[in-house]
């Protein structure tokens, strides 16, 4: 596979997240595929991808992704976003707060012979975005 045509797979794979497809993010991995996110844990296979994408879209619907970069080193992908939402439904049991969250992704993917995600880690700060809900305090550090 040419860095071009994992160049194309990385920009549409964005693009279904930024339409909160949630079947079509599980449509570009493998069918065996495994996602490591610091929130969702280890998901296996396509339905847990796709439940995980649903769950999130829905606990944030006005989600919305930048893209920053794009880094490629056939077979791998990096995809460096930044990421914005309101928590407006359930998150992990937490009822809507309408709190705003902000912070930046890096999705690390390699990608089989067939252009499908094989693996991909999520990277980004939980603790961050735990804090920006108000589910956790931070005290201010002292000189």
């Amino acid at each position: 596979m040419t860095r071009e045509d994992l160049q194309n797979i990385a920009e549409r794979y964005v693009e279904v997240w930024k339409r909160h497809d949630a079947p079509g993010v599980a449509l570009f991995h493998a069918p065996d595929s495994v996602a490591e996110s610091p929130m969702y844990a280890t998901l296996k296979g396509r339905k847990a991808i796709e439940f995980a994408a649903q769950a999130f879209v829905t606990s944030f619907p006005d989600l919305m992704f930048e893209v920053d970069s794009f880094v490629i080193d056939p077979p791998h992908v990096a995809i460096f976003l930044s990421a914005n939402a309101t928590h407006m439904n359930d998150f992990f049991g937490l009822p809507g707060t309408n709190r705003h969250i902000d912070f930046r992704v890096a999705w690390l993917i390699r990608l089989n012979a067939d252009g499908l995600i094989e693996y991909e880690r999520r990277v980004y700060d939980f603790t961050g975005v735990l804090l920006q809900l108000g589910v956790l305090r931070a005290k201010p550090m002292k000189p």
